[in-house]
């Protein structure tokens, strides 16, 4: 059963789920807020299998009319927004009819979808509609808005680094940004849903016509695409961003939720609430809502923040319904929680339970905290910037890490929006030492990060030295969720002045997707393929990658001191070293390799 506006252009069928409903109309209007009511339909209660569907019909074409729902419950009356809407006037409050095929670019309808020869191939880094083409360095003419994908510059500043998939922080209509009011200084990253199925109105041209970012948003995927990338959606299903006023709250009641008891809460997301993605008509509106906008808007993969919120089954079944729109959709998420949750750990879609969810990826800690430190305290270090002693713990995470059934579950990252940037963990860690050193610190992480087996992500602008400092005191801010612009923004100027550890990740992109190596397909060809050297100092882990195809070698010094590592009686061609990185020979070494202090060597033996 299909649910929402369902438009033709003689009629369009409303369908509501409301089982807390005793009666519903449609209400409609003539603009998308400000303006009266211009008529009501009443919806009927449906007879069948699922309880509590009310539908109704409307003739005529009503491409442009603005609704929402009003719903007559025990509690009272409450007026509501479309869960399922696929259009929306400003804010989101009013639902909107919508005509999707006259919202098609040229050439979007029969396009072909970027397809990698090889899907571990993959290279993730994660932008924000805003941070990428807001800031004045950017000098784009769509500042913060999906039109900014369309330039040229924007896209190819990615196509030049050699990554092939852009995952988009949150980009459906979020609540925390006042979409009528485009002078008003505001940010928020998008972490609170408001509509679901409809793209942020404040990204767009013009948040009071609710076909313009429909429209827009895919120009920005068919844009993204005829680059060559993929793009993958950052979905946020296991919170609302309030409880009251959410849609499915006033067109559901508590259904939609996790409840501790009849008045409280379960609150997994430590967002004040968790979605109950469990129950039959929850899960039916995720797997809707991630197939339509794999079918509508073409996205090729999903990123699940707090995908532990979420149960295993629902997920597995979203996947089953997505392979059947894109053969080659991209799954992954948080393989954890923010809190305590009333679904049993077992039904989780936590790191613990990845054998459950075959095909589905997970953020790889592991690999984050064991190279640059714990995410939470800042006199834990890791093995790049002081912590030599974590050797055992860094080969765990580069040949994947255990709780992974296979590489391509394993999603290995430095950084990411949350948290302290990768520099700024630097900054905050090792202030004593110099920037100099700092740079050689982060060269050394990033060299981890391309060569570990899994998917490399990198936070976009961690490859220039990304930073977030508070124009208040000068201090860097760990969670720049509403901090403003001038904190968030892309500073494209330190691309400039970070131009050698910018070429360094543009190199190790090109290395690690030239050589198979760096990516096996199964746990048992790394186990199989991955020999670790003994009898290596603190600070020193190197190993060799020997296929059929070829045979490399890896290694990190964490150490100050230059070390000296014997290797086969064989020529050996240096792809990455202290200073360079790259899919071209930069010299060729015999018999053994020098690693100075606070770098890495990669070489490919030419026997």
């Amino acid at each position: 059963m299909k649910l929402g506006a369902i438009y033709s252009k003689e009629k369009t069928t409303f369908t509501l789920f409301s089982p807390v409903a005793d009666s519903v109309f449609v209400i409609f209007y003539d603009k998308g807020n400000d303006s009266a009511e211009t008529g009501r339909l009443e919806m009927m209660r449906t007879e069948g299998e699922l309880f509590g569907i009310f539908s109704a019909t409307a003739e005529g074409d009503l491409d442009g009319v603005y609704y929402t729902y009003e719903v007559h419950t025990s509690d009272g009356i409450f007026c509501s927004h479309d869960p399922y809407a696929r259009a929306c006037g400003v804010n989101g409050h009013r639902s909107m009819v919508i005509d999707l095929s006259k919202t098609d670019p040229d050439g979007f309808a029969d396009e072909d979808r970027p397809k990698l020869a090889d899907p571990m191939s993959m290279v993730i880094t994660e932008v924000s509609i805003a941070d990428v083409s807001a800031g004045a360095s950017a000098h784009s003419r769509y500042p913060g808005k999906f039109k900014a994908f369309t330039e040229d510059k924007t896209l190819s500043y990615f196509t030049d680094m050699g990554v092939t998939h852009l995952q988009l922080m949150p980009s459906y209509d979020f609540a925390s940004i006042d979409e009528s009011d485009s002078l008003k200084e505001q940010y928020n990253w998008g972490y609170d849903p408001y509509n679901y199925n409809v793209p942020e109105g404040s990204y767009s041209t013009d948040p009071f016509d609710g076909a313009v970012r429909v429209r827009e948003y895919k120009e920005m995927v068919h844009s993204i695409h005829e680059a060559g990338l993929g793009v993958i959606m950052d979905v946020v299903y296991n919170h609302t961003f309030n409880v009251h006023d959410s849609c499915f709250y006033k067109t559901a009641g508590n259904y939609f939720y996790r409840m501790l008891d009849d008045t409280n809460y379960s609150d997994a997301s430590a967002c004040g609430n968790e979605i109950a993605s469990e129950k039959p008509m929850v899960r039916k509106y995720i797997i809707d809502s991630l197939c339509y906008w794999a079918s509508e808007y073409h996205i090729d993969g999903f990123r699940f923040d707090l995908m532990g919120v979420l149960d295993i089954e629902t997920l597995n079944e979203a996947r089953k319904a997505l392979l059947k729109i894109n053969p080659d959709i991209i799954m992954y998420g948080e393989g954890w929680t923010g809190g305590e949750s009333v679904l049993p750990e077992s039904e989780r879609g936590m790191k613990i339970n990845a054998p459950k969810i075959p095909g589905i990826g997970m953020f790889s800690d592991d690999i984050r905290d064991v190279v640059k430190g714990h995410v939470f305290y800042m006199d834990e270090l890791g093995f790049v910037n002081g912590a030599t002693d974590r050797g055992e713990e860094l080969k765990k995470a580069v040949t994947c890490a255990e709780w992974a059934k296979s590489p391509m579950q394993s999603i290995n990252y430095l950084s990411c929006h949350d948290n302290y940037t990768l520099w700024d963990r630097f900054i905050i860690s090792n202030s004593h030492e110099s920037e100099d050193m700092r740079i050689r610190m982060n060269k050394l992480a990033a060299s981890i990060l391309f060569t570990a087996q899994g998917i490399p992500f990198f936070l976009h602008g961690e490859e220039f030295a990304r930073t977030k400092i508070s124009e208040a005191d000068g201090a860097p801010v760990e969670n720049s969720y509403c901090s403003p612009l001038s904190v968030n923004a892309i500073d494209y100027d330190r691309a400039e002045q970070f131009s050698e550890l910018k070429a360094y990740y543009k190199g190790l992109i090109a290395l690690r997707r030239a050589h198979k190596a760096f990516y096996l397909d199964t746990i048992d060809e790394i186990k199989k393929s991955v020999h670790f050297m003994d009898d290596m100092p603190d600070g020193v882990v190197a190993y060799t990658i020997d296929t059929d195809a070829e045979k490399v070698f890896v290694a990190y010094n964490a150490g100050k001191n230059k070390i000296t590592i014997k290797l086969a009686d064989a020529l050996w061609e240096v792809l990455a070293d202290e200073a360079s990185a790259g899919d071209k020979a930069l010299y060729t070494i015999k018999d053994q390799a020098v690693i100075p202090g606070v770098s890495c060597l990669v070489a490919v033996c030419k026997c």
